[in-house]
């Protein structure tokens, strides 16, 4: 039975009203390419993807219980290279089988399911028909010592196309050191997908010591985040993941005292958004070309009362007129009809007609 407004503003708790009522004053929902049912027709179409990209996001668009919506639920389970297996297994180690990820994905009728390239590879025949895939193709490894972070490649394109897979998926640390190359080398290997057929999503995350200013960290600021949207549309990334802002000013921070980083204008913080946050992820949205490339923003880590996190999550995201939300943790680490109920719950606020864009 389908989570009803009743059980979603129970889950909010004392969030439900400045959650469900909010009206975004700051950049109109008229502006806005939203998701619907021709979402592909009335964006992507009009752009330079050829016939075989608008098909595999036709299929990803159509698959599972949010087919036809324009709405996204994607199970993502990289995180036995992003945080290493050991320390992502523990808690349910069936998910060291490759093939109980890709289950979990198709009985959580999720749209997709996103994953490394060796885990999708270990059960491609079975399964690239049957759910579409989403390869990752670069990750950033634990074991090097001390830990690095810096994304590099781990499969290519063309495996991930022979694969049968729908779509591939990328990472880029926006602000690093190694972002440059990161930027050439995803730019180059969306330009092939795109050739060869495939949708391209990209993770935009920040990563720099320097995002960190007296004690607060700015990595999920709207405004730093919102630019490394921006730059990820920029080089041909269909859709972007992104966490969900948790404050604002990173700019405005970083620029404090005799330092100079970047180029802000405060209209970003007086008139663009405001503390609220479905307005920081309007933001987010907007500089994905106004909802043209589509936001999906990540469920974060496990912890105490999952099913409230990620069902708010997914309000936020939906009333901001994002594209939907891609979680993992939550849903993985925890017995497979657990992780069942959480996905279908995310998929209920997008499903639930009660939810409007704010």
């Amino acid at each position: 039975m389908a989570l009803s407004i009743s059980g979603i503003e129970e889950l909010l708790g004392d969030d439900a009203d400045k959650l469900l009522n909010h009206t975004c004053t700051t950049i109109p929902k008229e502006k806005l390419h939203l998701p619907s049912g021709s979402y592909v027709d009335d964006v992507w179409y009009h752009s330079d993807r050829n016939n075989r990209v608008l098909g595999n996001l036709e299929w990803i668009l159509n698959h599972g219980r949010l087919a036809g919506t324009g709405y996204l639920s994607i199970l993502p389970v990289d995180q036995g290279v992003e945080h290493s297996g050991g320390a992502s297994f523990a808690k349910n180690p069936a998910y060291f089988d490759p093939e109980n990820i890709v289950k979990l994905a198709i009985e959580g009728g999720c749209n997709a399911v996103a994953s490394t390239f060796g885990v999708l590879a270990s059960v491609s025949r079975k399964y690239a028909h049957k759910i579409p895939f989403l390869v990752k193709i670069n990750h950033n490894e634990l074991l090097t010592f001390p830990n690095t972070y810096d994304q590099i490649m781990f499969g290519s394109v063309q495996k991930a196309y022979d694969m049968g897979a729908a779509a591939v998926g990328a990472t880029i640390y926006f602000g690093s050191d190694e972002s440059s190359r990161q930027i050439v080398e995803v730019a180059e290997a969306f330009e092939y997908a795109h050739e060869l057929g495939m949708a391209t999503v990209l993770w935009c995350y920040t990563r720099n010591s320097a995002f960190k200013v007296d004690g607060k960290d700015y990595h999920s600021s709207a405004d730093l985040t919102g630019q490394a949207n921006h730059l990820g549309v920029t080089i041909g990334a269909d859709i972007v993941k992104q966490k969900l802002p948790t404050n604002n000013g990173g700019y405005k921070a970083l620029n404090a005292g005799d330092s100079s980083y970047g180029k802000l204008d405060e209209r970003i913080y007086s008139e663009l958004s405001t503390d609220h946050p479905i307005d920081l992820t309007r933001y987010q949205v907007a500089n994905g070309y106004m909802g043209r490339a589509g936001l999906i923003n990540s469920g974060g880590a496990s912890g105490s009362d999952d099913f409230a996190d990620a069902v708010k999550t997914a309000v936020i995201n939906k009333r901001a007129g994002g594209m939907g939300l891609i979680s993992g943790r939550k849903s993985f680490q925890r017995p497979m009809e657990e992780g069942v109920k959480l996905l279908n719950f995310i998929q209920d606020v997008y499903l639930n007609e009660e939810i409007s864009i704010a």
